[in-house]
């Protein structure tokens, strides 16, 4: 390596800015938990889910591809490098902490500390799997009534059951599926210690208790949240993104959400589905 390239990455070497990520299950708080994070100024929390994941992704599975790299000899260190440069540029902020909003993030935790050199931290909102479940299919009726769902359509509509529309999310390639075994491959790998569990009944049922503890994970200082008046800070275009209304929209009161899936799925399913909450072992 010359004395010109070694010192351009001594350049990017150092991320300028401290990262605390957030992943989890779909449908289980965590566009609640970005607007709490808000309150606080010490923070810049993403706006909406963040595509730093799939820009970073995309670096490193193109970096030996390219014909110049294996001309010139493919250098690992300047790959980090770029994309230490990349987190350190992404958020347009004077805010030296961010919160960055990915579920992909739990599914890459070697390529962040590959970047990092050190442990990651990742808060992981999760939630009972039958009322994840449930939650899918209670906003599937309500799109059904108007208008075509926004994932696999056409499989939904074959289905013609709640059940059957129950495994197509709960599926591998599906949004309830995949984060579900991002979550059982990191725990598998031994990977535990790097991410802290919040229970979404946990954040609703005592929202002070649970965010204290998420401070403590993070290293920072706690923070007076007003729970009483979350304003929604995020903002995404779920019908143009997703084609699913309300599908990021919070209430402004931390409160406890009322259990349906047992309403919604039906005893047989609700019954079915017991026990699927593998971060608690």
């Amino acid at each position: 390596m010359t004395d010109d390239i070694q010192k351009d990455i001594k350049l990017y070497t150092g991320c300028e800015k401290e990262y605390i990520f957030l992943g989890g299950l779909p449908r289980s708080g965590s566009t609640l938990l970005c607007n709490i994070f808000a309150q606080n100024s010490d923070f810049h929390v993403s706006k909406c889910t963040s595509a730093l994941h799939s820009i970073i992704t995309l670096l490193k599975n193109n970096w030996a591809n390219c014909i110049e790299h294996k001309a010139e000899g493919i250098s690992y260190e300047r790959l980090r490098a770029c994309q230490m440069a990349l987190l350190n540029a992404y958020y347009q902020t004077d805010k030296k902490i961010i919160i960055d909003k990915s579920r992909n993030w739990i599914g890459d935790i070697e390529m962040l500390e590959f970047i990092l050199q050190k442990k990651a931290k990742i808060i992981a909102t999760v939630r009972e799997v039958r009322e994840v479940l449930a939650s899918f299919e209670s906003l599937y009726r309500k799109m059904n009534a108007k208008t075509q769902w926004g994932f696999r359509p056409e499989d939904l509509i074959k289905s013609k059951t709640t059940e059957g529309r129950c495994d197509i999310w709960a599926s591998a390639t599906e949004p309830v599926g995949f984060c579900f075994n991002m979550i059982k491959d990191a725990l598998a790998k031994g990977q535990s210690d790097r991410i802290l569990f919040v229970e979404m009944d946990a954040l609703t049922h005592n929202p002070e208790y649970t965010m204290s503890k998420i401070y403590e994970f993070i290293g920072k200082p706690s923070f007076i949240h007003n729970f009483n008046n979350v304003e929604q800070y995020t903002k995404e275009d779920d019908v143009l993104a997703y084609n699913i209304e309300s599908l990021h929209d919070i209430r402004s009161k931390v409160e406890p959400v009322p259990r349906k899936s047992e309403l919604i799925l039906g005893v047989e399913l609700h019954n079915k589905l017991v026990n699927q909450e593998i971060w608690r072992n």
